[in-house]
């Protein structure tokens, strides 16, 4: 069984409120539950049936949103510094991109996109290459054994309540919340 991760450190980052970041916990938890509850499920169902199919899909979205929120909370923080171009990922962004200026203004637009989903900056284990990707929902888009870098949630209930319709500014406010120091230790290829 899972259990909830605890992300009240981040009150008190920058652009984030403390409503704002309490609503989002809480639908947090609610991914953390329902993925226990879908387990316990699939362990007494006849898995073979249409019911039993219908469980297993469900499953995949309550538990990609359980991850991909403590993989979201886990790279913001409060007291956040400027990617250093020296350090690795600095490195690694120029190579694949060109500048980090590149890479930025390219994640940024996946970032301000229409739809609802999440901003992903993933690390191909056989290339080492690092591609900005969109995942439409939690569980359609992902890259087959990618290693995910950088995740940004773009679903309204991340920003709609601070900045309503003004997703850049919420994309502001997360690209200057980023530590970068837990995305370069979630890199593979060092």
């Amino acid at each position: 069984m899972y259990t909830v991760k605890k992300f009240e450190h981040l009150i008190g980052t920058p652009g984030f409120s403390e409503d704002l970041l309490q609503d989002h916990f809480t639908l947090y938890e609610g991914y953390v539950k329902n993925t226990n509850v879908l387990l316990e499920k699939m362990a007494k169902m006849d898995m073979s049936t249409p019911e039993g199919a219908e469980v297993r899909r469900r499953f995949g979205w309550e538990y990609n949103g359980m991850k991909l929120h403590e993989l979201y909370f886990g790279n913001i923080t409060k007291d956040a510094e400027s990617i250093d171009s020296e350090s690795n990922i600095g490195q690694r962004l120029v190579k694949e991109y060109g500048s980090l200026e590149t890479w930025e203004k390219d994640f940024r637009a996946a970032g301000v996109m229409r739809g609802i989903g999440w901003v992903v900056l993933s690390e191909d284990p056989d290339t080492g290459g690092l591609l900005n990707t969109w995942v439409n929902e939690h569980n359609v888009g992902h890259l087959a054994g990618a290693t995910p870098l950088l995740v940004m949630d773009v679903f309204e209930h991340a920003y709609l309540k601070e900045y309503g319709l003004k997703r850049a500014e919420y994309v502001d406010a997360f690209m200057e919340a980023i530590d970068w120091r837990v995305v370069e230790r979630r890199m593979r290829s060092k």
